[in-house]
């Protein structure tokens, strides 16, 4: 294997966004650099759920049946 081919591999402090903090390896920066997170998965709604709702609450027959439903195609 050639020699200086992979960077620096060090340890740094992480800095959640509630306040807590832990160490990782990373190529990042140097060694005891700290990286503060803007987004982890203690806020972001990729990972608790968000409150984000879902607006299509018919199916496909619902959505047909009051797209149409004037034309009285309801079978006899």
């Amino acid at each position: 294997m050639k020699a200086d081919t992979h960077p620096d591999y060090h340890f740094i402090n992480v800095v959640m966004t509630d306040g807590t903090k832990f160490q990782t390896r990373s190529t990042l920066g140097k060694p005891g650099d700290t990286l503060n997170l803007d987004i982890d998965p203690n806020t972001h709604p990729a990972w608790t759920g968000g409150s984000h709702t879902n607006l299509d609450r018919g199916g496909r027959l619902s959505k047909f049946n009051a797209k149409f439903a004037g034309l009285n195609l309801a079978k006899k």
